[in-house]
């Protein structure tokens, strides 16, 4: 689920940062740390970051964990990464490519016939890489209106312990037309990536959950990060999560409307678009594993990184898994950003994976979280 429409610390040594102590922000990072401090001011409860370069580390954070008791946040705390997760997934499905267990080539109606059906949808002419870059034109269930009532408005209440099968998802995608015929346009659809995590289990016969955890997380040493699947549980350590459930995603919310505790919710309403859960330190060790050539080999990892242009939005593009921006100072970094209910995040690299940065808020109303990445990676 993407967060947001498309449109100051002492430098340490990482094994000096230690894990409780999520604000050594007093000399160095200023602008990022005052960044921080501003989307906290106008919006979310509490923020922390972790940016890396070469062999340093920094880490800053703002405001409150939990406002109900004051608790400060962690730098090693653990929370919801939304979209996020689509670079985990798009990453699994390069490797199956390379293993020859699937051609990015192949139709969704060679996988899975019959699944993409109905009210101008065919599977047949939808190619995987095009689930993978959004140009599929399959509608995003997210968009559904009855979808967005149930979880992102108050209804959520009622409905945070729901479970939603990968084919209950896409049932209700179909149920709408697709937004254009496959490769005619870019459209941003959570539906894309349940189709993928589909095809995953169908080439290797296991969840993508169960790939994701055997070919990225062991490997990388990745033990703050987790499929939950239907477990409403946040594991420690982690704060709690806010949302005005406004019935949009990352909806700016009334200065003074109620904010709800939306810390424990089943997850599979997300599945492969959205469910999974980390920590700043893991995602910057993800994305740089990945960017260094760690996970893919380099045609997969150049095709990962070819991008698709977005009509009407500068300075950003799409690649599998990926988003591409250049920022105002003219930096080009390469990451992905991800909502759910109570919590905004973002990593950002630059291509070589030497300088990442990773956050998160948890709150979802009035985030700006692009302006900590401007001032990480531009200094203002």
């Amino acid at each position: 689920m993407v967060t947001a429409a498309i449109t100051a610390g002492l430098t340490l040594p990482a094994s000096a940062a230690g894990p409780e102590d999520a604000s050594v922000a007093r000399g160095g990072h200023g602008a990022t740390q005052a960044a921080l401090d501003s989307v906290v001011r106008e919006g979310p409860p509490g923020g922390i970051a972790l940016a890396e370069r070469g062999r340093t580390t920094w880490a800053g954070r703002a405001g409150t964990a939990d406002p109900a008791t004051g608790r400060k946040p962690r730098a090693d705390g653990r929370f919801r990464i939304g979209s996020i997760t689509k670079t985990f997934v798009a990453t699994v499905m390069l490797q199956l490519e390379a293993e020859g267990k699937l051609s990015l080539d192949d139709t969704v109606d060679d996988w899975l016939p019959g699944l993409v059906a109905g009210n101008g949808n065919d599977g047949s002419k939808v190619e995987l890489v095009r689930l993978l870059n959004h140009t599929s034109g399959i509608y995003s269930y997210t968009d559904d209106e009855t979808f967005k009532r149930k979880e992102f408005s108050t209804d959520f209440l009622r409905h945070r312990y729901d479970t939603w099968t990968p084919r209950r998802i896409v049932r209700l995608a179909m149920s709408h037309r697709p937004d254009f015929a496959p490769g005619d346009g870019w459209s941003y659809s959570d539906t894309n990536y349940v189709i993928a995590s589909m095809v995953i289990q169908k080439a290797t016969g296991h969840t993508y959950a169960h790939e994701i955890e055997h070919r990225v997380l062991r490997p990388l040493g990745l033990d703050s990060t987790s499929v939950p699947g239907t477990s409403a549980r946040l594991p420690g350590p982690s704060g709690r999560a806010y949302s005005k459930l406004t019935g949009e995603l990352a909806g700016p919310g009334e200065p003074d409307s109620a904010i709800y505790d939306v810390t424990e919710l089943n997850p599979s309403f997300a599945g492969a678009a959205g469910e999974m859960i980390s920590n700043n330190r893991d995602l910057n060790r993800f994305y740089r594993a990945l960017f260094s050539g760690r996970l893919l080999k380099k045609p997969q990892l150049e095709k990962m990184m070819t991008t698709v242009s977005i009509e009407n939005v500068p300075n950003f593009s799409y690649g599998l898994g990926l988003m591409k921006m250049t920022l105002p100072c003219g930096t080009e970094v390469w990451g992905h950003n991800g909502g759910i209910q109570g919590s905004i995040s973002e990593t950002m690299a630059t291509a070589d994976g030497d300088h990442v940065l990773s956050l998160n808020f948890n709150g979802d109303w009035n985030v700006h979280e692009q302006r900590v990445v401007d001032a990480e990676f531009c200094g203002s």
